[in-house]
Protein backbone atom coordinates (compact mmCIF):
# COMPACT_ATOMS: atom_id res chain seq x y z
CA UNK A 1 0.00 0.00 0.00
CA UNK A 2 1.07 3.74 -0.59
CA UNK A 3 2.50 5.17 2.61
CA UNK A 4 0.43 7.61 3.61
CA UNK A 5 1.70 8.33 7.46
CA UNK A 6 2.85 12.02 6.33
CA UNK A 7 -0.85 13.21 4.43
CA UNK A 8 -2.85 15.33 6.57
CA UNK A 9 -6.11 14.03 7.72
CA UNK A 10 -8.72 16.51 5.82
CA UNK A 11 -12.47 15.91 4.78
CA UNK A 12 -12.93 13.95 1.41
CA UNK A 13 -15.89 13.22 -1.19
CA UNK A 14 -15.61 10.60 -3.95
CA UNK A 15 -19.26 10.26 -6.38
CA UNK A 16 -19.04 7.86 -9.33
CA UNK A 17 -21.76 6.96 -11.60
CA UNK A 18 -22.94 4.04 -13.88
CA UNK A 19 -25.97 2.64 -15.75
CA UNK A 20 -27.40 -0.49 -16.19
CA UNK A 21 -29.39 -0.77 -19.42
CA UNK A 22 -32.20 -2.71 -20.02
CA UNK A 23 -35.67 -3.55 -21.66
CA UNK A 24 -38.36 -1.43 -21.26
CA UNK A 25 -40.59 -4.09 -19.84
CA UNK A 26 -37.71 -5.00 -17.42
CA UNK A 27 -37.59 -1.31 -16.04
CA UNK A 28 -41.29 -1.01 -15.54
CA UNK A 29 -41.26 -4.20 -13.49
CA UNK A 30 -38.53 -2.51 -10.94
CA UNK A 31 -40.29 0.62 -10.78
CA UNK A 32 -43.70 -1.43 -10.04
CA UNK A 33 -41.86 -3.60 -7.58
CA UNK A 34 -42.95 -6.93 -9.33
CA UNK A 35 -40.09 -8.63 -8.27
CA UNK A 36 -40.22 -11.78 -5.99
CA UNK A 37 -36.56 -11.52 -4.89
CA UNK A 38 -38.09 -8.00 -3.35
CA UNK A 39 -37.70 -4.52 -4.19
CA UNK A 40 -34.68 -4.78 -7.00
CA UNK A 41 -33.66 -0.58 -6.10
CA UNK A 42 -33.40 -0.80 -2.27
CA UNK A 43 -31.68 -3.82 -2.22
CA UNK A 44 -29.29 -2.91 -4.84
CA UNK A 45 -28.98 0.15 -2.61
CA UNK A 46 -27.84 -1.57 0.11
CA UNK A 47 -25.76 -3.75 -1.88
CA UNK A 48 -23.99 -0.26 -2.96
CA UNK A 49 -23.87 0.94 0.41
CA UNK A 50 -22.44 -2.39 2.08
CA UNK A 51 -19.97 -2.32 -0.30
CA UNK A 52 -18.34 0.86 0.23
CA UNK A 53 -17.15 -0.82 3.71
CA UNK A 54 -15.42 -3.57 1.83
CA UNK A 55 -13.41 -1.89 -0.54
CA UNK A 56 -10.26 -2.53 1.41
CA UNK A 57 -10.77 -6.24 1.32
CA UNK A 58 -12.05 -6.28 -2.70
CA UNK A 59 -9.04 -3.91 -3.91
CA UNK A 60 -5.40 -5.06 -3.58
CA UNK A 61 -3.50 -2.30 -1.87
CA UNK A 62 -6.42 -0.14 -1.17
CA UNK A 63 -6.39 1.48 2.08
CA UNK A 64 -9.58 0.24 4.07
CA UNK A 65 -11.52 3.48 5.99
CA UNK A 66 -13.91 4.20 8.13
CA UNK A 67 -16.38 6.06 6.45
CA UNK A 68 -18.38 8.83 7.35
CA UNK A 69 -21.11 8.49 5.35
CA UNK A 70 -22.62 6.76 2.30
CA UNK A 71 -25.24 6.96 -0.42
CA UNK A 72 -27.03 5.50 -3.36
CA UNK A 73 -29.39 6.98 -5.27
CA UNK A 74 -31.33 5.71 -8.67
CA UNK A 75 -32.68 7.60 -11.55
CA UNK A 76 -34.55 7.15 -14.77
CA UNK A 77 -32.61 8.29 -17.77
CA UNK A 78 -35.38 6.65 -20.34
CA UNK A 79 -37.48 4.11 -20.30
CA UNK A 80 -34.32 1.72 -20.43
CA UNK A 81 -31.93 3.16 -18.42
CA UNK A 82 -31.38 3.06 -14.56
CA UNK A 83 -28.56 5.66 -13.45
CA UNK A 84 -26.82 4.61 -10.13
CA UNK A 85 -25.00 7.28 -7.93
CA UNK A 86 -23.25 7.25 -5.44
CA UNK A 87 -21.31 9.34 -3.04
CA UNK A 88 -18.99 8.51 0.24
CA UNK A 89 -17.67 11.09 2.38
CA UNK A 90 -14.67 10.58 4.61
CA UNK A 91 -12.13 12.42 7.03
CA UNK A 92 -8.95 10.41 6.81
CA UNK A 93 -5.07 10.68 5.28
CA UNK A 94 -6.54 9.21 1.75
CA UNK A 95 -9.59 9.26 -0.81
CA UNK A 96 -12.85 7.47 -1.55
CA UNK A 97 -12.85 7.14 -5.29
CA UNK A 98 -12.91 3.48 -4.69
CA UNK A 99 -15.48 3.56 -2.33
CA UNK A 100 -17.74 5.34 -4.88
CA UNK A 101 -17.23 3.26 -7.47
CA UNK A 102 -17.28 -0.30 -5.79
CA UNK A 103 -21.21 1.13 -5.01
CA UNK A 104 -21.85 2.10 -8.26
CA UNK A 105 -20.54 -1.35 -9.32
CA UNK A 106 -22.08 -3.13 -6.89
CA UNK A 107 -25.58 -2.31 -6.75
CA UNK A 108 -25.57 -2.44 -10.64
CA UNK A 109 -24.49 -5.94 -10.48
CA UNK A 110 -27.23 -6.45 -7.74
CA UNK A 111 -29.72 -5.23 -10.55
CA UNK A 112 -28.43 -7.73 -13.24
CA UNK A 113 -28.48 -10.47 -10.63
CA UNK A 114 -32.10 -9.53 -9.73
CA UNK A 115 -33.08 -9.15 -13.17
CA UNK A 116 -31.17 -11.50 -14.84
CA UNK A 117 -33.90 -14.49 -15.27
CA UNK A 118 -36.35 -11.94 -17.29
CA UNK A 119 -33.47 -10.56 -18.94
CA UNK A 120 -30.05 -11.32 -20.28
CA UNK A 121 -29.27 -8.47 -22.10
CA UNK A 122 -29.16 -6.08 -19.77
CA UNK A 123 -25.64 -4.14 -19.67
CA UNK A 124 -23.83 -2.83 -17.37
CA UNK A 125 -21.79 0.50 -18.11
CA UNK A 126 -20.15 3.81 -18.01
CA UNK A 127 -19.07 3.45 -14.14
CA UNK A 128 -17.10 6.29 -13.51
CA UNK A 129 -15.92 8.95 -10.96
CA UNK A 130 -17.80 12.26 -11.40
CA UNK A 131 -16.45 14.42 -8.90
CA UNK A 132 -13.59 14.40 -6.14
CA UNK A 133 -13.09 16.83 -3.17
CA UNK A 134 -9.99 16.71 -0.60
CA UNK A 135 -6.25 15.82 -0.16
CA UNK A 136 -3.49 17.48 -2.12
CA UNK A 137 -5.00 16.93 -5.53
CA UNK A 138 -8.07 19.02 -5.08
CA UNK A 139 -11.28 19.05 -6.33
CA UNK A 140 -11.85 17.46 -9.77
CA UNK A 141 -15.01 17.67 -11.63
CA UNK A 142 -15.65 15.26 -14.42
CA UNK A 143 -17.09 17.74 -17.87
CA UNK A 144 -20.06 16.45 -19.26
CA UNK A 145 -20.03 14.70 -22.27
CA UNK A 146 -21.60 16.23 -25.30
CA UNK A 147 -22.04 13.36 -27.13
CA UNK A 148 -23.87 11.33 -24.52
CA UNK A 149 -26.79 14.30 -24.90
CA UNK A 150 -27.20 13.77 -28.71
CA UNK A 151 -30.07 11.98 -28.88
Amino acid sequence: MVDVSDKPVTARLARARGQVTMQPTTLARIRDRGFAKGDVLEVARLAGIMATKRTGDLIPLCHPLGLDSASVSFSFADERTITIEAEVKVTAKTGVEMESLVAVSVAALTIYDMCKAIDREMVIGEVCLVEKDGGRSGRFVREPNPAAAVN
